[in-house]
């Protein structure tokens, strides 16, 4: 089985319905924890000042199969098309344990 890890960043207080929706669109869990950003608020001048630095991080292990529809989840709820409103990615996950398969 293969598997992917999708990295997700959003402003504190926004990773919840987040999550809620990659579990909703197939994802098993995930973890988060706390996180402050620098950088993009520096880059959007006055734009800049609506972007708080506190961040919320998301690891969702998914099956390769499942990723594209839980990373487009992600991206909408999240409104990640939207400068400013966060950032993810997907990397390959090269070995796992513990992943529970249905």
């Amino acid at each position: 089985m293969k598997y992917h890890l999708i990295t997700c960043i959003v402003e504190r207080g926004k990773l919840s319905k987040v999550i809620d929706a990659a579990i909703k669109a197939g994802a098993q869990a995930a973890t988060f924890f706390y996180a402050r950003g620098r950088g993009v608020r520096e880059r959007l001048g006055k734009l800049g000042a609506f972007i708080h630095p506190e961040k919320e991080v998301a690891f969702i292990v998914t099956k390769e199969e499942q990723t594209e529809v839980v990373f487009n989840t992600i991206v909408s709820v999240a409104e990640l098309h939207t400068p400013g409103k966060g950032f993810a990615y997907v990397q390959p996950v090269e070995k796992a344990v513990g992943f529970l398969d249905e």
